[in-house]
Order: C-alpha cells, then structure tokens, then sequence
C-alpha cells in the first residue's frame, strides 16, 4: 500500500495492524486486528540549500499489487513456510538490502507475528532457474548475489513507460559481491549494452520439462533476460561466463520496486548541481537537494538525458548514487526506530521482488540479512565494467559498448580474489602489513639482481593443485612463447598445495628471477635454498591451487585500476 492510501477503511495498512505492547516490548497484532485511526501524510520536505527551489509534489504513486488474500494466504506453490520469531533485538538490526532490491527487516517476537510472517512469503514470486546458480551460499566463502531490474511494464501505472510489449530484459544489472568475512561489499554494474556472449540455458518450462535456449555470440547483455524465453538463470549463467564469477543467487524487481521502497522510507534524499527538465522520464528538479519517492524516484533513476554525456552510463551512475542514498536512508536511526517503516519496507520489497529456490522464503532471506546485517556503509563501494564505445558501431553513433580488458581483468580478479575496492577496508589493511614491513622487504628482495637468460633457465614443474593439465600447458607455454627450452614436465606433485612454489638455490637466484617474471609469481612464492645447487640442477616449480593459466598473476591487485569509476555508499555524491 502506498502512502498517500493509508488509513482508508477498506485497505488496511499492515504497518498500523501492530502496536509495541510496554509490558513485553514486543510488538503484537491489535486484538481487533483493525488498523489504527486516520492519519494525515506530512509532506516531507529536505532542507535546500541557499537559491535553489523546492521540490515539487511527487505525483500519486499507484498502489502496489496486493498480495492475494487476507494475511496468510499464499499464492499457489510461490512460497514456503518460514521459521519462527527470534530475539527482538537481534530482528531490528537484521536489515536487508542488496543494491536497492530487496529492503527487508522482521520486528517483533510475538507468536501473532507469525500471521504477517507468513502473509510476507505469499508476496514474494519464486523461479526455478535449475542449476544456475551455485546451489547456496556458504557461512565462509564470499556471497555472490546478481541484482536485476526488468524494464517490464507490469504493475499500475507503468505502461506508459517505454515500450508496453517488452517481455523483460536486464535493464539495470548488479552483481552484489560480499566478502567472506562479511565486512565489506563490492556491487559491480553491467552495462546493458555491453556486447558479449550468451551461453546455451536451460530454461524451465511450465509443462515442468526444461527447453534449452540456444547460445548467441556477440549480442547485447541485456538480451539474456526475456529475449527467445531466457530467465533470470540465464543472465546468471552470462554473468559467470562474462566475469569467471559464480553467482549464488539472483533478485529481480520491476519499477514498482524503486517508486514502492522511496515511499516506504520516506523519501530518498538527492541533489543535482543543475537544474533538470527530462521531457522523455518526465524529470524536473530544480538545481539542490531534494527527497523524491514514488514516480519522481523512478524518473530518476531511468533518466539517461540529464546528467553527463547523456548516456546508459551516466544513468548507471545516477542509480549508484540513488541507491547509495536509499542505502543510507534504510540505516538511517528514523528508519531504525519506526516499526510502521520496517512493515512498510517487508510489504513494498516482498511485493516486488523474484527469486530464485534458494532465497524463495522469508526465512532464508532473514538468514542472509543476518550475514549482511554489521556491515558499515563505508565500506560498500559501486563500481561499473569498464567499457568503451564499440569500435564496430558506425562512426559518430555509438550504440553498444565492448569491454577494456586493461581495467576490467584486474578489477574483476580483486573481485573473484576477494580483494576490497573500500578505502577504508585498504587502509586497515595496510596498517596489517606495515606490522610485517621488514619480512616483506626481505622477500622482496629476493627479486632484486640480474635475470638469467631464457635459456639458461632449468625447471621441472608439478601440478600440485592448479587446473587439470597445468603442468603440461605451462611446459608448452615455457618452451613455445618464452624460449625456456630447459624444462620438464614431472606431472602431479606427491601432495596437493594451496599456493604456487618455486623452490631454486641460491646460484639459481638469476633463473629464479626471470622464471618469477614470466609466471608473474610474487616474491611470497619464491622459496631459496640454503646451498648452491649442482651444476645442469632444474629448479622445482609446484603450481598451486592459485594457479589459473600461465603468465596470469597470482595474486590479485590491492589497489582499483586507475580510470575505474568508484562511488562510496556512505558518501553524498551529486547528480551532475
């Protein structure tokens, strides 16, 4: 329900169905289970800054889709039976939110409370995407989860968007990686337009049998959604493919999300540095600050005409910054506090919201706000692929854009690797390692000195852990591209081994060195004798469970590759 709806007699707000009663500080359904008296909306306003003009009324905001019944009916075979209520506090502090797509908090503890529980798992829409995805994320390893907003029309008041006919494709794409140890998050943007691959997906049909969709080379990103039948599977499975990065699980909302969730909290602030007057989203904002919900939010997040070069890319930087600002808004102590806003935000996200097996209930949604629920803002970065403008495309009318590898290898190895792109995250780091400065330059400095020639270089290399035939390919790698026509192949080392090792003597160091520069070993994986080593002796190269391929670095990058856009969720960024 939207706001400006709440109090009539025949919708009933759930978010006034529950009173705090002071003798449990629970927060129980009224007896009567009737909602609370009328009350009047205050416009709500944000403070402007000197010269700029007041936003404008929001227009009405078309009510959501209601879910089907009273509280406690479901939707046929959508949804599960979630858990019980846990502790009060532990509940208020479990906020959710994952790029904007789902903002979802549990409040309460009262056994009453399992009634709206199970009314929340009737809203939300459940998609069998197969084997898609990884099958579940894991209490320590990194959660992988693909954000995706349709440009769909579905739902009141959106057929006037676009084209009414689109079947669904990957408008807006966001890959929420969260790191292992849950401290910190990268969300990666995918351009719509990026030209890439799609691989063969086997897409579940209604009948129950699965139809594979055939592959497509060279094609729009967006086109592995809707396009030919394709599901959310399928961009997960283009995502992969793209990035070398399994996704977990997915979240897909339409528009209702964005003009639901701004009315649920009350508005998201935004400032622009100039005025705004978008005739094709209908955005008119005057240069300042404001708070926009409902329709305006939406316009400003699919206007691709009013900031920057007026392109798909400046409007993927004006939805980080929105959904930076909601982010903080969601956090923020007048959300924290308000039992109708947390009601308000489960109805408006649950309503918008598709997912997949694996996140199809509210228990297993609660169960991943609990890994997401301590991490500061400050350390959640946005960032988009890098990309260019396809070289293919006719001269002065770029359409679709292609990836730069120069900036996009290393910042997706940080990602795969788990390496944060937050300041905050890097300078705790350093602060770490400046304790174990004096080993490092130790180790360093084993790669300072002459290098050996090519050929004079002997190894024996292992595969103690990387690829299947990893020994075999890097010993066609050495002798064909690298001219180290002095080594073997031994095959699988006697034990398998996480890292990468070279083990030499110290008169090999020469070899050492330049074998190090060819394999992009770092100084960690050299290992030095303590006596000099017999005359026509290989070294010992053991590649590792960190090893992917030859000459690819170890170990991924500790600093953003420069170029590589970058906004903090914690910090206010204008539209300009």
């Amino acid at each position: 329900m939207d706001a400006q709806s709440r109090g009539r007699a025949d919708e009933i707000d759930p978010a006034d169905q529950w009173v705090l009663n002071p003798r449990t500080g629970h927060y129980e359904m009224r007896p009567d289970h009737s909602a609370a008296p009328p009350q009047a909306q205050p416009t709500v306003a944000s403070p402007r800054r000197p010269g700029t003009a007041p936003t404008a009324p929001s227009p009405s905001v078309p009510k959501p889709r209601r879910g089907d019944g009273p509280p406690g009916g479901r939707r046929g075979g959508r949804s599960r039976r979630a858990g019980g209520a846990g502790d009060t506090k532990r509940r208020r502090k479990a906020l959710v939110v994952t790029g904007g797509a789902l903002a979802f908090l549990l409040v309460g503890g009262s056994v009453g409370f399992y009634v709206y529980y199970e009314h929340l798992n009737g809203n939300l829409n459940v998609t069998d995407i197969g084997n898609a995805g990884s099958g579940g994320f894991k209490k320590d390893q990194p959660v992988n989860i693909l954000v995706i907003g349709t440009d769909k029309r579905s739902g009141a008041g959106n057929g006037g968007y676009g084209d009414p006919d689109s079947v669904g494709h990957a408008d807006t794409t966001i890959l929420f990686h969260v790191s292992k140890d849950r401290s910190n998050a990268t969300a990666l943007s995918i351009p719509r337009d990026l030209i890439t691959d799609i691989p063969v997906c086997p897409t579940k049909q209604p009948d129950g049998s699965t139809k594979d969709i055939a592959a497509e080379k060279g094609t729009r990103f967006n086109n592995s959604l809707g396009q030919s039948g394709r599901d959310p599977g399928c961009t997960m499975r283009t995502v992969k493919e793209l990035t070398g990065i399994q996704v977990d699980h997915f979240m897909m909302v339409d528009f209702n999300a964005v003009k639901n969730l701004s009315t649920a909290v009350g508005g998201v602030p935004v400032c622009v540095e100039k005025p705004v007057d978008d005739k094709d989203s209908k955005l008119k904002l005057a240069a300042g600050d404001h708070r926009l919900s409902g329709e305006q939010a939406l316009a400003f997040v699919r206007t691709r005409h009013a900031f920057g070069q007026k392109s798909d890319l400046d409007r993927i930087k004006t939805q980080q910054q929105f959904l930076s600002s909601m982010l903080r808004e969601m956090k923020s102590k007048e959300t924290l506090t308000s039992p109708k806003k947390f009601l308000s935000l489960a109805e408006a996200a649950t309503k918008s919201l598709t997912v997949d097996a694996g996140l199809g209930s509210i228990s297993k949604l609660t169960g991943l706000a609990g890994e997401l629920k301590s991490m500061n803002l400050e350390n959640i970065t946005f960032t988009t692929l890098p990309v260019r403008d396809n070289p293919n495309d006719p001269p002065n009318r770029p359409a679709t854009v292609v990836v730069v590898p120069a900036q996009a290898d290393p910042l997706l190895q940080m990602i795969r690797e788990d390496v944060s792109l937050t300041e905050v995250e890097r300078k705790e780091k350093a602060a770490q390692d400046a304790a174990d400065s004096e080993a490092r330059k130790k180790q360093d400095a084993l790669l300072q000195g002459d290098r050996a020639p090519a050929a004079d270089v002997r190894v024996d290399v292992y595969n103690g852990g990387g690829p299947p035939g990893a020994a075999s390919t890097t010993l066609t790698w050495l002798q064909n591209t690298k001219g180290v026509g002095k080594s073997g192949n031994l095959g699988n080392a006697p034990a398998k081994t996480g890292t990468t090792r070279l083990e030499y003597a110290p008169n090999q160091a020469g070899q050492a060195r330049a074998l190090a520069d060819m394999m992009g070993l770092p100084a960690t994986a050299l290992a030095m004798g303590t006596a000099d080593a017999a005359p026509k002796t290989p070294m010992k190269l053991t590649l590792g469970a960190d090893f992917k391929e030859p000459g690819a670095p170890l170990s991924a990058p500790q600093h953003t590759p420069e170029g590589v856009q970058r906004i903090e969720a914690d910090k206010v960024t204008c539209a300009k």
